[in-house]
Order: C-alpha cells, then sequence, then structure tokens
C-alpha cells in the first residue's frame, strides 16, 4: 500500500486559503504601516500586524464546491440573508415594474468577499449607478446606494445581481463585461471592506433560505425552479 507525503507547502495551502490578488496591495500597505508604527512604538507593530492579518483575510479566495443546476439560484457571497421577498427592482435594471422575488446577502468585514454568478448566463448589461454610502443593511440602500449591476440573460428570464456599496465598503470591483457567458458560482467581482449584493429572481422561484440564515458563496441555494430537482453535478472553484 503506498502512501504519498504531503509537503509542507501542500500542508499550508491547506490550512491557509488563497488571497485574491486585488487584496496584495493592500496587505503590503497594512504590513508597511505596522512596521512605521512599531518605530514609533512597539505595541502598535503588533496591533498593526493583527490588523495586516484581517486584511489578508478579507481578501480571501477559497475553492467553493458549486452545485451545476440550471435549477438552482446559488448565493453570490458569503453573509447573512438580510432580506427575501418581492419588491419592484430598480429601474435601470430593465425587469418591469412589477415586484419580482430579491433575495439579499449582507456580507459584513470578516466574510470572504469574492461575488460569484447565481446562475449561468451571459451578460446582457451592466449598471453602475453613484449613490449613497448608507448601512447596506437597510432596505433603502437597494435603490440609494452606490451599486453595479449585472443583467445576466438565464435559463429561466432575466436575472440580476447587485452589488451595493455599504457604510464601509468604498469600492466595487467588477472583473466580468458586457457579452460575458459566466458558468454558475464563477467569479465576477468584489467589493471591499463591508457590503451586501440583492439576486432579482425572475419567474416563480422557490426560495430556499430565510432571513438571518448564513449563506455561503458559490454554494448555498438560495432559490430554485424545480423541488424534485435530481442531484446537480458539482463543480470545484
Amino acid at each position: 500500500m503506498r502512501i504519498e507525503k504531503m509537503s509542507v507547502t501542500d500542508s499550508i495551502k491547506n490550512v491557509i486559503p488563497p488571497i485574491h490578488p486585488e487584496g496584495y496591495k493592500f496587505i503590503a500597505i497594512f504590513f508597511v504601516a505596522s512596521v512605521i508604527l512599531g518605530w514609533v512604538w512597539d505595541p502598535l507593530f503588533w496591533v498593526g500586524l493583527v490588523l495586516t492579518v484581517w486584511c489578508a483575510l478579507f481578501f480571501r479566495d477559497p475553492a467553493r464546491v458549486t452545485p451545476v443546476n440550471d435549477d438552482y439560484v446559488i448565493s453570490p457571497a458569503d453573509g447573512k440573508v438580510s432580506h427575501v421577498g418581492k419588491v419592484v427592482p430598480p429601474a435601470e435594471l430593465g425587469l418591469g415594474e412589477e415586484p419580482i422575488m430579491r433575495v439579499s446577502i449582507f456580507m459584513n468585514v470578516f466574510n470572504c468577499h469574492i461575488n460569484r454568478a447565481p446562475v449561468r448566463g451571459k451578460i446582457r448589461n451592466i449598471i453602475y449607478r453613484k449613490g449613497e454610502f448608507l448601512n447596506a443593511e437597510l432596505d433603502k440602500a437597494s435603490s440609494e446606494n452606490e451599486r453595479n449591476s449585472l443583467v445576466l440573460e438565464s435559463p429561466h428570464g432575466l436575472l440580476a445581481v447587485v452589488q451595493i456599496a455599504g457604510l464601509v465598503a468604498r469600492r466595487i470591483v467588477c472583473f466580468a463585461e458586457q457579452g460575458d457567458k459566466l458558468a454558475i458560482g464563477e467569479r465576477f467581482g468584489l467589493i471591499r471592506f463591508g457590503s451586501r449584493l440583492d439576486v432579482y429572481v425572475p419567474g416563480q422561484p422557490t426560495v430556499s433560505v430565510s432571513v438571518g440564515q448564513t449563506a455561503i458563496g458559490g454554494e448555498t441555494v438560495i432559490a430554485r425552479y424545480d423541488d424534485q430537482a435530481t442531484a446537480p453535478v458539482t463543480r470545484v472553484g
């Protein structure tokens, strides 16, 4: 019987999640600031070092096991489900004036902030809107805060996922472009330092989460179109 030895590098990778490249410069800034503060007063170095570790964790980008099923809508981010219910979508989305299902995920400063596509689809439109920086947990943040919206042509109609800046977040990052085809669970952006994502789900889906529940981006099924759907194929990424 052959026993494969795990290298030190492999062991570290299993414990420490990879960091998204977007975070490298911020981690470097935090560390340099820690060293400078340490020259002023030694204890400040350790305070800065703790904040540097937090910054690295903020930009962590772990692999996720995504259910690949066109009848599933998955959470676009890690966080707490802060709203579930039908609302009239923002006019810029072009989804009509009738209420449709919206599921909101609030990310605090300790959550992983990578954003993932909730469904498979082609990006019909990307709309950026300047706005306020209200607490992202407030319902009015959907229409008043700075936001970036992706409208996807999904297997069940037009679906929108909206990146909303919050009280602390000041930078929305979107890697995708109009016309791109996204796989379910594929990374498309992130928001720095606390925020929220709204998912406007078309048709008559069955919501699979409730307010207060913790969701895992790329894994948690937040809505589904077929209650009798068979177990989906999964993809790690």
